[in-house]
């Protein structure tokens, strides 16, 4: 679609939302984005750019945390100062490494670091400290699978990971209308750059790549990857291409990512942008846009018309690196099982839904918890059901994470126990729970001193049974001419007299033989 040089950006969008729009209502509801029903395909590739978590910078002994005053966590080093010498952290070598194990790469078994020139206010030497013709790790692979964020089914494939290395972070650039501010305190922090393959067709696929991605790494406590501080940053490479093509087309590059809904977001809108153009005979160019995540649009930034020439050559201040097999082994035993295989090993050994495992698996303390609680004597599809419901809903009340529980895990297993020995009630255990979410009392504490054990003799609950259909004669009558629903209310009552205590199978059965008797 062609603009002309006088038209504002306000009319742009006006102008390329009634086209997406009138695109959109003739071909169907693309939002899945898979390109098939306009004859077009999208290729999309992802950089991701992750901060390690480690107690000091790349190349000097600076502490790694996130925040502090402008330029207070700086030194020489990270500075760039003339004739200062980088010192290598071996432990963000050591997170690398696992990473890629993670990822299924190859370890190259020698590595080196680059110095990659190029001159910005970020970067205090103006030169980056990277690795460029021999990364630490090649050729990985990331599956995807399962439901979307667009709510389609997604086949299982595996996405490629080109190549990951590691380099220096830069500065943050804060911009106050004309000027802006440099803050230090980020550069020389360990910054992995994880590169894909062009392997990504949809907005579904790019989401479910970066939640995997970012999980791993939880896993792996290679990094937080908390997005608001910065920690795990991404770039989008898409083009698209008629079905029937093998040549990529034109790559456009988008920037100011936030989040990973954003990413989905600027996806959709890009590829719909991309073939909206094309099917109007407009043609392509190699550039970089910006999403804007309010207007829900990208917006052209620069246009490339050749690739940078960062001038690499080898950091002479830094040896080449031997990546013996010793060290990759020890990397190896030490790293977690894959959230993939957990998923898949929860639901065969412990006979629980794909879905409860996948939600069990997302973060790896909840998926300890969960075995450690199993490890008891608790049934797996109790604990996972407790877990869903009542723990996960406590701890999203008081904001707090699974590390800060105070039900612990053999707790939890406890009252699944009290429970299930008929002890207590579903409906009193309830109680029970919030109760120890409160304090952090054990089960069996708690139903001893508010004398909450379960009534299971018959006897006793014969006596609230009775109560009940004394004081409720218009009901009994009810269940007498046919109204069997007034059995329910009939149990309320019971339940009611008994302070939730009677045991609810004994005291339905009582019920049913005195209203059965009663007829005769």
């Amino acid at each position: 679609m062609a603009v002309s040089a006088g038209t504002t950006n306000h009319e742009t969008f006006i102008r390329k939302t009634t086209i997406h729009k009138t695109f959109k209502e003739q071909e169907g509801d693309s939002h899945a984005m898979t390109g098939a029903l306009h004859g077009y395909e999208a290729i999309i590739g992802l950089e991701v750019h992750i901060q390690v978590r480690t107690s000091t910078k790349l190349f000097c002994g600076c502490p790694n945390r996130f925040g502090g005053e402008p330029n207070t966590r700086v030194c020489p080093v990270c500075m760039g100062y003339p004739g200062v010498l980088p010192v290598l952290n071996r432990e963000a070598v050591r997170k690398t490494l696992g990473a890629g194990l993670m990822c299924d790469c190859t370890i190259n078994t020698y590595s080196k670091f680059d110095r990659k020139n190029y001159f910005y206010p970020d970067m205090p030497k103006n030169y980056q400290i990277s690795q460029y013709d021999l990364p630490f790790c090649r050729g990985g692979t990331m599956p995807v699978s399962g439901v979307g964020l667009s709510g389609g089914e997604m086949q299982s494939k595996g996405i490629g990971i080109t190549r990951i290395h590691l380099e220096e972070d830069v500065a943050k650039s804060t911009h106050f209308g004309s000027y802006s501010g440099i803050d230090f305190n980020r550069a020389g922090i360990p910054l992995m750059e994880i590169v894909s393959e062009p392997d990504m067709r949809t907005p579904d696929e790019a989401y479910a790549y970066l939640t995997g991605l970012k999980q791993i790494m939880q896993y792996a406590e290679i990094s937080d990857c908390d997005m608001e501080k910065g920690q795990l940053r991404c770039d989008v490479n898409v083009s698209v291409r008629p079905v029937d093509q093998t040549a990529f087309g034109e790559k456009i590059e988008i920037k100011n990512l936030n989040s990973f809904r954003a990413v989905h977001r600027a996806l959709e809108y890009e590829i719909d942008r991309q073939i909206s153009d094309l099917r109007e005979g407009a043609s392509l160019r190699q550039e970089t846009r910006r999403w804007d995540d309010a207007l829900g649009m990208t917006a052209v930034m620069r246009v490339k018309e050749s690739a940078h020439d960062y001038r690499y050559f080898p950091e002479p201040d830094l040896m080449p690196l031997e990546i013996g097999t010793d060290w990759r082994n020890e990397i190896q035993d030490s790293l977690p099982e894959r959230p993939g295989v957990r998923r898949d090993r929860f639901v065969a050994h412990y006979r629980i839904t794909p879905y409860d495992a996948d939600v069990l698996t997302q973060d790896k303390l909840l998926a300890d918890y969960f075995e450690r609680a199993v490890a008891k004597g608790a049934t797996p599809k109790t604990v996972a059901n407790w877990m869903q419901t009542e723990l996960l809903r406590e701890l999203s009340d008081s904001a707090q994470g699974i590390a800060e529980s105070p039900v612990a895990p053999e707790a939890l297993a406890e009252l699944v126990a009290l429970i299930e020995d008929k002890t207590i009630s579903g409906k009193i255990a309830k109680d029970v729970f919030h109760i120890m979410f409160a304090t952090g009392k054990a089960p069996s504490v708690i139903v001893e001193e508010k004398g909450l054990k379960q009534v299971s003799d018959d006897a006793e609950i014969g006596v609230f049974v009775d109560r009940a259909l004394a004081e409720n004669p218009a009901v009994v009558e009810d269940y007498r001419t046919g109204n069997k629903k007034s059995l329910q209310f009939l149990m309320g009552q019971v339940m009611k007299f008994s302070r939730g205590k009677a045991n609810p199978q004994s005291a339905n059965r009582l019920l049913k033989e005195r209203l059965e008797a009663s007829e005769g």
